[in-house]
């Protein structure tokens, strides 16, 4: 028998202390980037987005792969390809921890939509405000010191 899976995950973080420090004429390089990462480690990226300060990942994650260890090589791999790259020139890194939330197949489109629209979603809303709803949608029990 073999193993069949269909987890679709919505994996959001942000850049250290929420600066916005992605700027948008090389966010297209980094997520590339994540984008080969995700690849070789068997995941199907379905749509990758972010504004200056925080990035979408809507990908299906191979059954072999654990979560936080994928985020942490997106993370690693990440840091370290922006300043060999020079990427973002006031880039620190990347805050501690991420926000991941799974989805069925059927909200799929819709979620693609949403990750593909992050720039106009941040204008009426900010990263705070957007994971606390998140959060709340989920179920997910949170500390708003942690939000800021």
């Amino acid at each position: 028998m073999s193993t069949f899976t269909q987890i679709l995950y919505q994996i959001v973080f942000s850049t250290k202390h929420r600066e916005p420090t992605l700027t948008q004429e090389n966010r297209p390089l980094l997520f590339r980037y994540f984008w080969g990462i995700l690849q070789r480690k068997k995941c199907r990226l379905y749509r990758i987005n972010g504004v200056e300060d925080h990035v979408h990942i809507l990908t299906h994650i191979h059954p072999s792969v654990a979560l936080a260890d994928l985020v942490k090589s997106l993370k690693l791999a990440s840091s370290e390809y922006i300043k060999e790259q020079n990427l973002f020139r006031d880039f620190r890194g990347w805050q501690v921890g991420y926000g991941a939330f799974t989805y069925s197949q059927k909200e799929k489109e819709v979620l693609i939509a949403y990750v593909k629209n992050q720039e106009e979603h941040h204008r009426l809303k900010t990263f705070p405000d957007e994971l606390r709803d998140l959060l709340q949608e989920h179920g997910i029990a949170f500390d708003e010191r942690y939000l800021l």
